[in-house]
């Protein structure tokens, strides 16, 4: 028999061992000598910064869909699926994978066929994106974005029971009995996320479909999340009274950083990068410049995990225990960061931070 919604406890998946990876969207880079890096070339350190993580008992590594020429990954199962080639236990997914100007069969099929040759280690996390630019690309109107999202996803989440389907929307033909393959070798769907940044409405459609939440916490005090997170858990409890639903769901939080020996060279090494980065999009969105206090403070309190390994780690620590995270994501790239230095960032998180964020959490 169901448990009683009385003996539902969202908050006790935290204390299970907590998941560590790192996220790049292949940001442009430049080489040593300061010339931009090709696209093609971005791709193929991407895999050997995936294959260094691998060996170092990374978790996972996620990659970003863009379709915009300051980042080099439009088709992360591509890219992934060559990483699965040459890895062997890091899991693989998507970060994310923009949901409303894809097809959810499609999306599914690609993920699935990426969990059959890796053996298992395929995950999507589904989101909208911050970028607008695949919607005209694939012929989506703008002022549909919440509606293509929240239909989407709900076919996407019927297609995670790998069951006959039946489904109809207003964006595409209706599905009469039909599945989906290649269906994944273990019968449980596909492991997926949904990207959230920020919207109850987004957090309660989580819940909803019962797929796990990821916070892109990009910048703030990552406390001020914790109302979402408490949204999250009040929401399953309340599913758990209708369905007697008594598995919590884990929750995960994504957020950018760079490490380097000491909290001065981190953040020298990656003060151009990030203010390259954030004064381009924000002459798109009317963002004022970047200024080097405001990178660090945010990397003393905010949502910038940029230092020496014991500062970050200590970090990522406290943020996971304030929101009892089961996951943690960082991006690792941001802006056009040269391959080395990725490199180094990738060592000293797999190699340092992940014990010690262990250890601190254990105490």
């Amino acid at each position: 028999q169901p448990e009683s919604s009385a003996a539902f406890d969202p908050t006790l998946v935290a204390g299970r061992d907590i998941e560590l990876g790192l996220d790049t969207f292949g940001d442009m880079s430049v080489g040593a000598d300061g010339r931009p890096t090709p696209a093609a070339q971005v791709i193929r350190d991407v895999v050997e910064q995936a294959v260094l993580a691998d060996s170092l008992g990374v978790d996972s590594i996620g990659l970003g869909e863009h379709h915009r020429d300051d980042y080099a990954i439009s088709a992360p199962d591509i890219v992934l699926a060559a990483i699965a080639g040459e890895t062997g236990r890091i899991r693989l997914g998507s970060a994310v994978t923009v949901l409303s100007s894809d097809d959810p069969i499609r999306v599914y099929e690609r993920f699935a066929t990426l969990d059959a040759v890796s053996r298992g280690r395929a995950e999507v996390v589904l989101g909208r994106g911050s970028f607008t630019e695949s919607f005209p690309l694939f012929g989506f109107d703008l002022a549909d974005y919440e509606m293509l999202f929240d239909e989407k996803l709900g076919l996407f989440a019927a297609l995670r029971a790998e069951a006959p389907v039946n489904w109809s929307g207003r964006h595409r033909s209706p599905l009469h009995d039909q599945r989906v393959y290649p269906e994944t070798e273990s019968g449980g769907g596909l492991t997926t996320w949904i990207g959230v940044g920020g919207s109850p409405e987004s957090v309660v459609r989580s819940v909803r479909h019962q797929i796990p939440m990821m916070l892109a916490i990009i910048g703030g005090a990552p406390g001020r999340f914790g109302q979402y997170v408490e949204l999250y858990r009040r929401a399953q409890v309340e599913l758990a009274d209708e369905t007697g639903q008594t598995r919590p769901l884990p929750l995960g939080a994504h957020s950018p950083g760079h490490l380097a020996d000491t909290d001065e060279q981190a953040l020298d090494e990656y003060w151009p990068y990030y203010r390259a980065m954030n004064d381009r999009i924000g002459r798109e969105r009317g963002w004022p410049p970047a200024t080097k206090d405001k990178l660090i403070a945010e990397a003393i309190s905010g949502s910038q995990y940029v230092g020496s390994p014991e500062t970050v780690a200590t970090r990522i620590a406290a943020t996971a225990r304030t929101l009892g995270l089961t996951r943690f994501d960082l991006k690792y790239s941001s802006g056009p960061m040269p391959h080395s230095m990725l490199l180094r960032s990738i060592e000293l998180y797999g190699s340092v931070v992940i014990p010690r964020v262990r250890e601190l959490l254990s105490r």
